[in-house]
């Protein structure tokens, strides 16, 4: 079978929104699109990160996900892991497709640290890996997570509220304390995302916490009573998975110093640094003060945003993959989607980024589809320069990929079998009279695939 003819092979590495939305674009210009998966399923951040009981939010950009996966220009890898310590090597990829241009939306998927003394210990976890588990991606679906009674929350972003909506109403742990670095009036959640978790907010102690900040938030011009106002404003909004006995409290103006652990090597305390708020030109930021202090805890999530993974393959700065710094005089702004090594000195040819890939933990779907879309014009721009390349031997590059991972063992997965998966993940939701049902193991879904295709 001959292959529809197009100007451009292209790569994306990571079917998340960012991947998804830029094939969308790209294949709209006529390009044909590999797109290849560490996941079984596609979806990213809108399979895995978006909390599990919103299922209506889930399933309509599930729709939108399939419109374009099953789009004949688009050929689908999952369940392999590009990387150098991977299944397969980024520059293998390039060497076996031989696509125009390679466009990274894996998102951030390292793991974001402060630094401090006792983040290791037992009891300590990473919001980003408590939030796979509970959304059912492997192997983070079957990790071991020790939580306590008494839960503090590092962050005050709307993964802290899902963090804590998760404790509050799925484990009905007794405390959970979000503890911020700057002040009420630059909690960077949604209030609407908070409703979820207002009805377990205490008021007593909330008032008693901006008492406490009253002299350093009033020094900035900021009214304590409108605050307690914005803060409690979803109070008596009844939570839609009923009553729950945990009490939800804040920690603001303390930035964490050290996690202190007791006898057995597990918390007993977040110990914490005062601090004030500085106004800069176009910020607010917190000022150490020097005085610490401990607030008891048996748990700690830190919810501070995650980093690029540095084993991938591309040059990292800070929790970013690096991107040229300097302004592209064709198209201002497609700079910041290319890859650049800073060691040479020199843009890395024909290789892109997006998403959180290209700004870590920025924003959720809407941001990435959009950060998705605007890889993809970059991308665009560069392949517009290159000769029209015939596509005459796609499928026999195609069969060359499966070839190389079925030669290192990888057992991947292509479209097809991500419906067939889908099918079955429908009928034991049937089966079980549920609303959704998700598998959570590989060997699951791999036996789901193979035994759906066996009737088929």
């Amino acid at each position: 079978m001959t292959a529809p003819r197009a100007s451009h092979l292209i790569v994306i590495i990571g079917a998340g929104p960012a991947g998804i939305y830029a094939a969308g674009k790209l294949i709209e210009a006529g390009h044909q699109i590999v797109l290849v998966n560490r996941d079984i399923k596609p979806g990213g951040l809108a399979e895995y990160g978006i909390y599990f009981t919103k299922h209506r939010m889930k399933e309509g950009l599930r729709k939108h996900f399939r419109r374009l996966l099953a789009n004949p220009r688009v050929h689908y890898f999952g369940h392999v892991r590009v990387g150098r310590n991977g299944d397969i090597t980024l520059d293998e990829v390039r060497e076996l497709l031989r696509p125009s241009a390679v466009l990274i939306t894996t998102g951030a998927q390292g793991t974001k640290r402060l630094g401090i003394p006792g983040e290791h210990a037992p009891g300590v976890y990473h919001a980003k890996d408590l939030v796979y588990h509970y959304n059912n991606l492997p192997p983070f679906s079957q990790r071991s997570f020790l939580i306590g009674q008494r839960v503090a929350i590092i962050g005050i972003g709307n993964v802290m509220v899902d963090i804590a909506h998760y404790l509050v109403h799925a484990r009905k742990v007794e405390e959970v304390i979000a503890v911020a670095r700057r002040g009420p009036g630059q909690r960077a959640y949604t209030d609407k995302e908070f409703k979820a978790i207002a009805a377990n907010l205490d008021v007593d102690d909330l008032r008693r916490e901006l008492e406490r900040i009253r002299t350093r938030v009033e020094a900035i011009g900021e009214n304590v009573e409108e605050l307690y106002r914005e803060l409690t404003k979803y109070l008596n909004t009844p939570p839609e998975e009923g009553p729950s006995p945990t009490r939800f409290r804040f920690r603001f103006l303390c930035v964490p110093k050290e996690i202190v652990l007791g006898p057995e090597g597990r918390p007993i305390a977040l110990r914490v640094e005062d601090t004030e708020l500085v106004r800069r030109e176009h910020s607010i930021v917190a000022k150490g003060l020097g005085t610490c202090w401990d607030l008891p805890c048996d748990t700690v999530i830190f919810a501070v945003g995650d980093k690029v993974d540095e084993d991938f393959g591309l040059p990292v700065r800070g929790t970013e993959y690096v991107t040229n710094p300097h302004p592209d005089p064709d198209y201002p702004g497609d700079e910041a989607y290319q890859v650049y090594d800073p060691e040479k000195g020199e843009v890395l040819e024909g290789l892109f980024v997006a998403g959180w890939s290209r700004k870590a933990s920025d924003g959720v779907v809407g941001k990435a589809k959009q950060d998705g879309e605007r890889g993809a014009e970059a991308l665009l721009h560069y392949v517009e320069r290159l000769p029209v390349e015939p596509m005459g031997d796609l499928a026999e590059r195609l069969e060359a990929f499966r070839a190389h991972l079925r030669a290192r063992g990888v057992r991947f997965v292509e479209y097809a079998d991500v419906q067939r998966l889908e099918d079955a993940e429908r009928r034991e939701a049937e089966r079980r009279g549920l609303e959704w049902f998700k598998f959570a193991t590989d060997e699951e879904m791999f036996h789901a695939i193979e035994s759906t295709s066996a009737v088929g």
